[in-house]
């Protein structure tokens, strides 16, 4: 095969994946629940190229009348908390009941060290395994923001496959539970026990973040630590201000590999639906959701309008210079450089 072949035939198979990263050719099969067309969408929207983007905003307005069904459940926990072996645990369950479940994985630190995402797959085999159910790191673009925009696009993509059940999960550590909790209608806490005083370093605002509270590994030699933790959490709510929806969150405990306490979370799950959207909190969280989706979308345009153009990246390394240098201070440089932004547009 001489080398203009070979360029002919490398060029034809990237015209084929690009027409095939598109609206037209995604949107039938995404409605009709297959899930190659679903990873061949979420990977349109991870892409940065201009004309994926617009593709994007096409496919998202086209199955804007799909979206907005589903249980949106947020789930933290710190690294070692068994948040896949938990997953597993009610996946199994929420597939029993008919539903279709779709896993989106967050991990803002694997820029750093690769995360643990994959691993987390590999982990949850049974639920890979299954025709209802699919599972997807979420893209990080380098930035929390990058997060929040991919995975809230990528809920409605998931949504407009048929998937009802959708578990948004984040590792657990820094910024990206509150980014989460912006996103979800239920927000699941895992918390381990006989790790040192219960509530020491526990985070407040996660806490209070919570619509319920899990204490995992409640099993053999580790029961009783988790009971007593259970309690420890259960008193502690009194220290937090109730909640808006007056959703009382509970604490229990659960071994996801015996099962043990699984199916009371499902339970959990259902009274919590049932009790926002006899108190209106539903329609009203959703609308809070779509508020945080538009002003972070603003964000992220005025970002890629700033950043995006060659001009103004010589700009921000000259600017970065003369702060590395000491002849501008970081705030004087930002302000004048903002100035400057402002003028020309």
């Amino acid at each position: 095969m001489n080398k203009e072949h070979k360029i002919k035939e490398w060029m034809d198979s990237r015209k084929e994946r690009l027409e095939h990263l598109s609206c037209s050719f995604i949107l039938p099969d995404l409605l009709a629940g297959k899930r190659g067309a679903l990873a061949s969408a979420l990977t349109l929207i991870e892409s940065n190229t201009p004309a994926a983007r617009e593709e994007s905003k096409k496919l998202l307005k086209a199955i804007q009348e799909n979206t907005g069904k589903s249980w949106r459940i947020g789930i933290t926990g710190v690294p070692g908390v068994g948040k896949s072996t938990f997953i597993e645990a009610l996946g199994k369950i929420i597939i029993e009941k008919g539903h279709k479940l779709a896993v989106l994985a967050i991990d803002p630190s694997s820029n750093v060290g690769g995360g643990s995402i994959l691993g987390d797959k590999t982990r949850m085999n049974w639920l890979a395994a299954q025709e209802n159910v699919f599972i997807r790191p979420s893209a990080t673009n380098e930035t929390l923001g990058g997060v929040a925009k991919s995975t809230r696009e990528s809920i409605l993509l998931c949504e407009a496959a048929g998937y009802d059940v959708i578990f948004v999960e984040t590792v657990g550590v820094g910024q990206s539970e509150t980014v989460v909790h912006s996103m979800v209608d239920f927000f699941l806490l895992l918390m381990l026990a006989g790790a040192g005083d219960e509530l020491q370093g526990i985070k407040r605002g996660i806490m209070e973040m919570a619509d319920a509270i899990l204490i995992t590994k409640a099993d053999g030699d580790n029961e009783k630590k988790a009971l007593q933790a259970k309690r420890e959490y259960q008193n502690a709510q009194h220290l937090f201000p109730a909640k808006e929806n007056l959703w009382l969150v509970p604490v229990s405990t659960c071994s996801s590999i015996e099962g043990n306490g699984i199916p009371g979370v499902y339970s959990q799950m259902e009274q919590y639906f049932n009790h926002i959207k006899t108190k209106g909190w539903y329609n009203e969280n959703r609308s809070r959701q779509d508020v945080d989706f538009f002003k972070e979308n603003l964000h992220f345009l005025i970002e890629q309008q700033f950043l995006g153009a060659e001009n103004w990246r010589e700009s921000l390394r000259k600017y970065e210079t003369l702060v590395k240098l000491g002849t501008l201070t970081p705030l004087l440089a930002a302000e004048q450089l903002f100035t400057e932004f402002t003028k020309k547009t």
